[in-house]
C-alpha cells in the first residue's frame, strides 16, 4: 500500500523493484533480457528503456556482449520512462548507472503503479565508486542479483571495471578495449 502526496488514496500494490548489477562483462544485460523474454512468453506487456546515449551496439535496441537482443525505446531521461510506462506490467530499464537521480522515485511510482521494475546496470565506477542512481535503487529494491565476471588477470571473479583506456570522465561507452573486469587483489595492484 502507498500514499501518494498526501492524499488518503491506498491501494494494493503486485508491483516490484529487481536490481541486477555488476561490473562490466559480468552478464547484467543477459539476465535482463532473459527475464523480459520470460515475461513476454507469460503474455505481460513489456517495454523496455534505455539511456539515448549508449549506441554501442544498436541505436534503439538493447543488447548484450553476447550479441542478444530485444527492442528498446531510448529516452534522454528518467522522467520519459515514467510518461512510457503507464499500465506496463513489467518495465526494463539497461545502463540504470547513467540516469539521472530521478531514476529512484520513477521506479518507485511505477512500483507502487503495480509494475513489476527491472533495472541493470554498473555499480561501481572505473574508479571504483558507486556509481549513479544505483546505489539508492538497490536500497529500495524488492531483490539484488548481483552478478561478476571473471577476472581477466588472475581467473577469479571480478567486482571492478578497470579502465585500460587513457581518460578521467567518468562516463566513458566501452567494450573490451577501453575496460577489463578484475577481481579486489588484482585492482588493487593495478590502480
Amino acid at each position: 500500500m502507498y500514499r501518494e502526496n498526501n492524499l488518503e488514496t491506498v491501494r494494493e500494490s503486485k508491483g516490484s523493484i529487481e536490481v541486477i548489477c555488476g561490473s562490466m562483462f559480468s552478464g547484467k544485460t543477459e539476465e535482463l533480457i532473459r527475464r523480459l523474454k520470460r515475461a513476454k512468453i507469460a503474455k505481460q506487456s513489456v517495454e523496455i528503456f534505455k539511456p539515448s546515449n549508449d549506441t554501442r551496439y544498436h541505436d534503439t535496441n538493447v543488447v548484450s556482449h553476447d550479441a542478444n537482443s530485444i527492442t528498446s525505446t531510448p529516452v534522454t531521461s528518467s522522467s520519459n520512462i515514467l510518461l512510457l510506462a503507464d499500465n506496463i506490467d513489467v518495465v526494463g530499464i539497461d545502463e540504470a548507472q547513467f540516469f539521472d537521480d530521478g531514476l529512484t522515485e520513477v521506479c518507485n511510482k511505477l512500483a507502487f503503479m503495480g509494475s513489476r521494475v527491472i533495472i541493470a546496470g554498473l555499480d561501481m565506477d572505473f574508479k571504483g565508486i558507486p556509481f549513479g542512481p544505483i546505489p539508492s535503487l538497490m536500497a529500495i529494491a524488492d531483490s539484488v542479483t548481483k552478478v561478476h565476471a571473471i577476472c581477466m588477470q588472475c581467473g577469479n571473479l571480478a567486482l571492478f571495471s578497470y579502465r585500460i583506456a587513457e581518460g578521467e570522465q567518468t562516463v566513458l561507452l566501452g567494450e573490451k578495449n577501453e575496460y577489463e573486469p578484475l577481481c579486489r587483489g588484482c585492482y588493487s595492484k593495478v590502480k
